[in-house]
């Protein structure tokens, strides 16, 4: 394995572990569904592509073509935000509410009634 690809492969690992990383802090910090769905939902696409992405190119230096890579890579860049969405909405079917806070220019003010 040339030099080229060995630096590639670490810089995208590294690259993918943090977001890994930030994805898994989101999880763990977010004080709700929503946002707990949010977070590790773009991070695991980005980092999962990352570590896949980099397999690919080490598979590539050993003269396999890395289909396999490639495969899973897009059934994750498919299935992560599809699965996301349906959680959603099954979230917004039972009602579940959001615990952010309601910035105060969103509310509409109230006028009496004349």
């Amino acid at each position: 394995m040339t030099v080229w690809f060995e630096n590639a492969a670490a810089i995208l690992i590294l690259v993918a572990s943090f977001f890994l990383l930030v994805g898994a802090i989101g999880l763990v910090r977010f004080p709700d569904f929503y946002m707990r769905l949010h977070a590790p939902t773009k991070a695991s696409t980005l980092g999962v592509g990352g570590v896949l992405v980099a397999s690919m190119l080490v598979t590539f230096s050993h003269g396999y073509p890395g289909i396999a890579e490639l495969l899973i890579t897009l059934f994750v860049f498919v299935t992560a935000p599809v699965s996301a969405n349906l959680m959603g909405e099954a979230a917004l079917h039972l009602k579940l509410r959001s615990k952010a806070p309601i910035p105060p220019d969103a509310v509409p003010e109230r006028r009496p009634e004349d």
